[in-house]
């Protein structure tokens, strides 16, 4: 069996399920202020690795910004959502999961 080596854009989503692997994989990169996804949740975890920028996280209603450097674990079944500040946001959010599995809360 080989690796796989896959190119990826500013913002694309890797299901891992398609590579024989555990975990799916967003890229994020966006200078646009406010934007991220309205509150849901999954039933397993997501990693946020934050290279660059900030966001405002929301986590099971207390609210804490991500950093460059930052990693940011939310436990599975917690709702969560981010708005990106200015500055920029660039992160990889890593799904402990081989496909995305969203339940969306608004």
């Amino acid at each position: 069996m080989s690796a796989h080596l896959i190119e990826v854009t500013s913002t694309d989503n890797v299901e891992g399920e398609a590579y024989d692997a555990g975990v799916s994989i967003i890229q994020e990169d966006t200078d646009v202020v406010g934007s991220g996804p309205r509150l849901h949740q999954h039933p397993y975890a997501e990693t946020f690795v934050i290279h660059a920028g900030s966001a405002l996280f929301t986590v099971a209603g207390e609210e804490v910004v991500g950093r460059a450097g930052h990693v940011l674990v939310v436990p599975a079944n917690t709702p969560h959502k981010f708005s990106v500040l200015p500055g920029g946001y660039r992160a990889t959010h890593i799904h402990a999961s081989p496909t995305f599995v969203t339940e969306w809360l608004e």
